[in-house]
């Protein structure tokens, strides 16, 4: 890559690192850059870079928020909805990717499938939201219908799964943001997905040179969306291997040489999780070092 193109890819990875804080702002209204920043790369770090991390990332961001002040309440709706939303985005990509497919006049009866069903599953999901959070009367009726469909799978169950109890417990958590907030957890989130394509586009074109020339924006735009339903498969943290195969064999439908693919989605790969990972091992050791400052400094108030 050449420098100039190495500059591109740097400055990409940057907007992107920041863009990320910006859907845990509009989610925990009134929660500063700073403290955004320092939780969110660190839970990304623990969510990519340690077995079962998830589970272990939403425990920790439950005790840094805590750590600056944030009440439970809030958190954890901050937290439902970034999770939430994050499911949201994936469904509806490949929508907007089949839309840029055609627009640039290639387009695959498979591709469509994945696409329809990303539709479906988000206009169900989107239903589902509205009925919850419209009235505690419909979020019960619709809590019931999901209990009536859990009823063979609890008979096997020794303790059975409640959806009511499920759904009001996302409506009374959720209700507050989503109800005033929605519009801008919804662009905040489409932000990230931008500067994350923003970030292969960049890698596609710095490891290409002119034998990239031939696919165009749209066709980029359109592989990385139409891969990114690959991430629902949960084998690996963040889809890694799985969304990577998935966006080499679209880059390649398009036209892209399959070396070029190859190599342009490693690259990808290493700069969306090699800068967030290796910060957010910094952003914990930050947030230690101020709780253990902060600590202190009670400790030698109670004493004086």
């Amino acid at each position: 890559m050449s420098g100039s193109a190495l500059v591109a890819l740097g400055l990409s990875v940057l907007v992107m690192v920041l863009v990320y804080v910006l859907p845990y702002q509009a989610a925990i209204p009134g929660l500063r850059f700073r403290p955004a920043f320092i939780i969110r790369q660190t839970s990304f770090a623990i969510s990519n870079g340690v077995p079962a991390g998830g589970a272990v990332g939403v425990a920790l961001q439950y005790a840094m928020l805590a750590s600056y002040a944030v009440p439970v309440a809030a958190a954890t709706a901050g937290i439902a909805v970034t999770s939430l939303w994050s499911m949201l985005m994936t469904l509806t990509l490949p929508v907007f990717g089949i839309l840029a497919a055609l627009a640039a006049g290639t387009i695959q009866e498979r591709w469509v499938w994945v696409a329809l069903i990303g539709a479906v599953a988000t206009v169900l999901t989107v239903v589902a939201l509205w009925l919850i959070l419209r009235s505690e009367a419909s979020a019960r009726r619709l809590g019931a219908w999901g209990d009536r469909l859990l009823e063979p799978v609890n008979r096997r169950r020794a303790n059975p799964l409640r959806a009511t109890g499920m759904v009001l417990d996302l409506r009374t958590t959720t209700v507050a943001v989503l109800s005033r907030h929605w519009a801008w957890v919804t662009v905040s989130n489409y932000l990230v997905v931008l500067a994350q394509f923003g970030v292969l586009w960049f890698a596609i074109r710095g490891v290409g040179g002119s034998g990239a020339d031939g696919l165009t924006l749209a066709e980029g735009f359109a592989a990385f969306a139409i891969s990114r339903m690959a991430s629902m498969i949960p084998i690996t943290p963040g889809g890694l291997g799985t969304v990577d195969a998935a966006l080499i064999a679209l880059l390649v439908g398009f036209g892209l040489p399959e070396a070029t693919a190859i190599a342009a989605t490693l690259v990808w790969r290493a700069a969306s999780f090699v800068p967030q990972v290796s910060l957010g091992v910094l952003t914990f050791v930050w947030w230690r070092v101020e709780v253990g400052r902060a600590a202190r400094a009670g400790t030698g108030a109670s004493r004086a």
